[in-house]
């Protein structure tokens, strides 16, 4: 009835085809809503859900629909209706600006959050596009059926409302990262994020994508993993990166790291412990 989601703790084989797998996880995904026992909860990895109380995730649950994630698959476009929320699972989903063929990514967003919920600030449109970068799944359920349940239920109104206050202060605080912070720091700080969202330390990226989210040139994303690599924080292989020495890496990240981090922590119970660290 649930995907269940194994941490990316060490890969003998770093192929990238390897390391999608084991950050997705293996699906396992129910065919229709779950159901939710009296006295026993249902296995559900995505932050916002888990935190809400038996009832009031029995009453969401018979509105969820259970989906996979598809490497490069757009959830959402901007000026586009938002249809539905997805309560992401497991994968990574890039949030982006995109204007006059420019691209600048604001967030990525994991297990510990949703995409689509800025309807929430009272807008029918989206303002950004939202992309699978790493497969996975997820739970969604139509905007209309989560406003129902919002007037009705109060609590997953406040959950929902917490997670778009962390959200949008991280995507505010990226914009400033990226005209304050040099590329070693912002580089940094973009693993720690991604590897939280995920909780795992292999990433399957590329330096062309690091390159094309942050803004940078190809050959200083280059320099600056290599630079890492020699200090022992990462290792590469054949389009992915491994965090080998978290703690490090955090000490080289921008401060912006740390305030969104606060910032999501603060979110909810489940979400005060934080990301387990890999």
């Amino acid at each position: 009835m649930t995907d269940h989601v194994t941490a990316v703790l060490e890969v003998p084989d770093c192929s990238r085809d390897v390391a999608l797998k084991r950050v997705s996880g293996t699906q396992q995904m129910f065919q229709q809503p779950f159901a939710v026992h009296p006295k026993k909860r249902p296995f559900v990895r995505n932050a916002i859900l888990a935190d809400l109380s038996l009832e009031d995730l029995a009453a969401i649950g018979r509105c969820l629909e259970p989906i996979i994630l598809k490497e490069h698959e757009i959830l959402q476009e901007p000026k586009r209706q938002v249809e539905h929320v997805y309560f992401i699972e497991s994968g990574l989903i890039s949030l982006r600006i995109v204007a006059a063929g420019s691209m600048l990514e604001t967030a990525v967003i994991g297990y510990r959050g949703a995409v689509g919920a800025s309807f929430l600030w009272g807008g029918h449109t989206s303002t950004h596009q939202s992309v699978v970068i790493l497969p996975g799944s997820a739970h969604r359920i139509r905007v209309e059926d989560l406003r129902r349940l919002m007037k009705e239920r109060p609590e997953i109104r406040e959950h929902l409302y917490e997670f778009v206050q962390a959200l949008t202060f991280q995507c505010v605080q990226t914009g400033l990262c990226g005209v304050r912070h040099d590329r070693e720091q912002r580089l940094a700080s973009w693993l720690c994020f991604a590897s939280d969202a995920v909780d795992a330390r292999v990433l399957p990226v590329t330096h062309d994508y690091l390159s094309s989210v942050l803004g940078l040139r190809r050959a200083s994303v280059t320099e600056t993993l290599i630079r890492f690599e020699e200090q022992g924080l990462i290792s590469k292989t054949r389009g992915v990166l491994q965090i080998d020495e978290r703690a490090p890496l955090e000490q080289k990240a921008c401060c912006c790291y740390k305030l969104v981090s606060s910032a999501y922590a603060s979110q909810s119970p489940s979400s005060r412990k934080k990301v387990r660290r890999v």
